[in-house]
């Protein structure tokens, strides 16, 4: 053997341990943050334990058994945002790591996801040990995406069936780690059985209330109870304490005869458990959800019959809050659920196949009844973004268009990329090149600016289905935006996904007036853009929304862009913004005229 081979093979074995060697780590406790970044715990404040499910009151009067579940952690998730090639978890549980029928991954141990800059989730793969302290150890991560080098944002879901006393989050030193608050969307809300509860998904971010959640990226609050959920009043009470986005009660496995449940009672269960919902929230949807039938019951006629029994209770009891005139009362029959014959464990708890297919069904009539429809095109499928971080926040940038909402709100909404965003108004951003003439041509007319850097029509469509539109009456949507999809779709898919916009601007916002721009003209993108807003126009004229095309002031007689007018081939410096301003200026709504009455009149005179 060579000296050079035995040099080369020292080498390399010094170089494998040191790559393994643990760096050094800096903790967090999530519940010793300034920010609460524990997402899905409905009460934040007044529990016992950090990551209670119910308040301490509760436990005066819920049954026993409710009040132990609800001390474990199922539902909840930790958000932050770190640009890091590892991250560590330790915790320590109290109660069973793991059960006959649904192993330790699930029962107790924790679930990491990634966000991209696209809005997309990743799974991270984890090397866990289970002892009286359990750890995840999560390696070798692609610490940020090409866009941007601030990091990702991490979604940490906890176990599912047991009560996490605490829990700390490890990076490597010199790492920043910025935990996320709570999102400003209303919770879906889910109250039911051991279904919700999580059995027996393999590990916590595939029970299908997580995998719903982020289908349909909300919050959900897990109220899932298992061998429980039997719309008790002493429970059922507490759930007019959570302003929800909706109330899905999901409770009929556990209200079927074999628990002593008579028809009768389960009848009136039923009907006091929404009555109850709808004193508090005259409005609010509520889903009530068959149950799902056991993947055995085409054997076992008396288990068919449990559910047979269980769904025509609740089917008669949704005729009868119908005739009473409650609105807003859905149903998710079990026809839609529709679980495979290999969808369970047992019969009765779900696989993660169960789990995903438990969570397709519900997302299929939840964004039916929120009005949040998802088609197949990247256009028409709603997404957040996170890809120019060295300028602004995305997330950070909604929640301050939700403030202003409540606050000072738009007359005329203008809404679109960073072409609108950095053109000035407010809210302000950290870049504004057009700050004279959007004092000048658009402060008058209360137009407020809905722009967002980088945004695609996608997410446009986020911004719009998540309140950016809601509890204000607008006069006029102004919507230009598009040019950020040149590169990844087609001219069909871009005004697909346009269409689908205006429809859910109309939803929200029906007396507003809707202008839409053509897609102005960009460097060597002059020819596709004249094709596209053609194609845009006629989808204004369909949509019974006006076109504008300010575009030919940007261009030379040749075709092409006139530099002069541009920063870059696509933004406009200050005097592109200033015959943009112009070239808008007639198709932008005039304030109205103040209305005139006879005291006004006399004081003139």
């Amino acid at each position: 053997m060579s000296f050079r081979y035995l040099f080369v093979m020292c080498l390399f074995y010094s170089t494998l341990t040191l790559a393994q060697t643990p760096a050094k780590l800096t903790w967090w406790n999530p519940k010793q943050s300034d920010i609460n970044a524990l997402e899905g715990q409905g009460w934040p404040t007044g529990v016992q334990a950090p990551y209670d499910r119910l308040p301490a009151e509760a436990e005066k009067t819920v049954p026993k058994a409710v009040w132990n579940l609800s001390r474990h952690s199922a539902g909840m998730m930790i958000r932050f945002r770190a640009s890091t090639d590892q991250i560590v978890v330790r915790y320590q549980v109290k109660g069973n790591q793991s059960m006959p029928h649904m192993p330790a991954t699930g029962v107790s141990g924790v679930d990491l996801y990634a966000g991209n800059s696209d809005g997309d989730w990743l799974w991270c793969m984890g090397k866990y040990a289970f002892g009286d302290t359990i750890q995840y150890r999560f390696t070798g991560l692609t610490p940020n995406d090409n866009y941007h080098q601030k990091g990702r944002e991490y979604r940490l879901y906890l176990p599912l069936y047991t009560a996490v006393q605490w829990l700390e989050i490890g990076v490597p030193e010199g790492v920043t780690l910025t935990p996320l608050p709570v999102r400003m969307d209303p919770p879906i809300v889910i109250y039911g059985t051991s279904i919700a509860h999580g059995a027996c998904a393999s590990r916590p971010g595939m029970a299908w209330t997580a995998i719903l959640g982020r289908k349909l990226d909300r919050p959900v609050i897990n109220l899932g109870f298992s061998g429980n959920g039997r719309m008790e009043k002493e429970v059922v009470d507490f759930l007019p304490q959570l302003n929800a986005r909706l109330f899905v009660l999901d409770c009929l496995p556990n209200l079927v005869s074999m628990v002593n449940t008579d028809a009768a009672e389960v009848h009136n269960r039923i009907l006091n458990t929404v009555r109850t919902l709808r004193q508090k929230y005259p409005t609010t949807p509520i889903l009530l959800t068959d149950h799902a039938g056991y993947t055995d019951g085409e054997m076992i006629a008396t288990r068919k019959k449990l559910y047979q029994d269980a769904n025509d209770i609740q089917s008669k009891a949704y005729a009868q809050l119908k005739s009473e005139g409650i609105r807003n009362l859905y149903t998710l029959p079990i026809s839609a659920i529709h679980l495979d014959n290999d969808a369970m464990v047992d019969g009765t708890h779900p696989t993660d196949l169960g789990m995903v297919q438990y969570a397709d069904a519900y997302e299929r009539v939840i964004r039916q009844i929120l009005k949040e429809p998802a088609g197949s095109l990247s256009t028409t499928r709603p997404r957040t973004q996170y890809r120019d971080a060295r300028i602004y926040d995305w997330e950070a940038r909604h929640r301050d268009v939700l403030a202003m909402n409540k606050t000072n709100p738009p007359r005329i909404a203008f809404i679109g990329n960073s072409i609108t965003h950095f053109w000035g108004g407010e809210p302000k951003s950290p870049r504004a090149d057009g700050v004279d003439s959007w004092q000048s041509v658009l402060d008058p007319l209360g137009v407020k600016n809905l722009g967002y850097g980088w945004d695609r029509i996608e997410n446009v469509l986020w911004r719009v289905y998540h309140g950016e539109l809601d509890g204000y009456p607008l006069q006029q949507a102004v919507l230009m935006i598009g040019t950020n999809n040149l590169q990844l779709n087609t001219n069909d898919e871009i005004v697909e996904g346009l269409k689908q916009l205006v429809e859910a601007i109309q939803v929200r916002q029906p007396q507003a007036d809707i202008l839409m721009i053509g897609i102005l003209p960009r460097r060597n993108e002059e020819g596709r853009l004249a094709k596209l807003n053609d194609q845009i126009a006629r989808l204004a004229g369909s949509v019974n929304a006006t076109f504008a095309q300010p575009g030919p002031v940007f261009l030379k007689a040749d075709g092409k862009i006139d530099e002069s007018l541009f920063s870059d081939g696509l933004h406009p410096n200050a005097e592109g913004y200033r015959r943009l301003a112009q070239a808008l200026k007639p198709y932008l709504k005039p304030m109205p005229a103040p209305v005139v009455t006879p005291a006004t009149s006399k004081r003139k005179r």
